[in-house]
């Protein structure tokens, strides 16, 4: 009997859980191993998944990718069912098919996206504060957008980033920032071949104290220089980030 790959579309609310990756403490509760919990029962076997992007805890996705081989002939329509049935609305599959031989979700995604929420009014809203940074008060687009023309391309990134702390690479494509108003809402979007641990979160972070006037967007190549951790702002709080979608060659999802 043949291995056929899965590939999953995931959403979720990250408020309750620590994060993507599965813990040695199974009291932990992440993503991951909610995901693996409730798919091991259907396939009948251990369930190791790749994924597109390890979000960290507090962080949402509405666009996530993950996949495992099986050998198990149970439908992904199955699949889907079960895992929604225990996990939603927290946890759902939007998506549930075989994939390509060789489909990898985090070796074969050729870029990723995210978006980042700040709620600029005076007030926080109750219906969306699990999904958005309240931060009260004005902030300069323009300043923001000199600042984020600045980060795009290839560049070493450990100014903004948790540093891995090994020999890993700390150079990154950012392909493309946004900035834009919708409402009372700054929204800021990410697009990279990947990205660093707490990366989008540490940009975000020095794209706010440059819209409230306290760097200077020509500061940028000068913290990006510096490839210290200390020359930037403190990081944006995690519940305002969302991984929007994992694009795949010329196909997106």
């Amino acid at each position: 009997m043949n291995d056929r790959v899965v590939r999953l579309l995931l959403a979720y609310d990250g408020s309750g859980f620590r994060g993507w990756a599965r813990q040695r403490d199974p009291s932990v509760r992440t993503i991951e191993g909610s995901v693996v919990a409730a798919l091991e029962p259907v396939v009948r076997h251990p369930v190791r998944l790749s994924v597109a992007g390890r979000t960290d805890a507090g962080v949402h996705a509405r666009g996530q990718v993950a996949s495992f081989v099986t050998a198990s002939q149970v439908a992904p329509e199955r699949l889907q069912a079960a895992v929604n049935g225990v996990l939603g609305p927290e946890v759902v599959v939007r998506e549930a098919s075989y994939a390509t031989d060789g489909f990898d979700a985090r070796f074969t995604a050729t870029a990723r996206e995210y978006r980042y929420r700040i709620d600029v009014g005076p007030w926080p809203d109750p219906f969306s504060a699990r999904f958005v940074w309240h931060r009260p008060g004005e902030l300069s687009l323009p300043r923001m957008r000199a600042a984020a023309r600045l980060f795009e391309g290839e560049h070493d990134f450990t100014s903004f980033c948790r540093h891995p702390g090994d020999d890993r690479s700390t150079v990154r494509r950012l392909e493309r920032v946004t900035v834009a108003r919708i409402g009372d809402r700054v929204e800021l979007g990410f697009r990279a071949n990947a990205f660093l641990h707490q990366m989008v979160r540490a940009l975000v972070g020095t794209l706010v104290v440059v819209g409230e006037g306290k760097r200077d967007p020509g500061d940028v190549p000068r913290i990006l220089e510096a490839r210290n951790r200390a020359g930037a702002a403190d990081i944006a709080p995690p519940h305002g980030l969302t991984l929007e979608r994992v694009v795949y060659g010329r196909r997106t999802r």
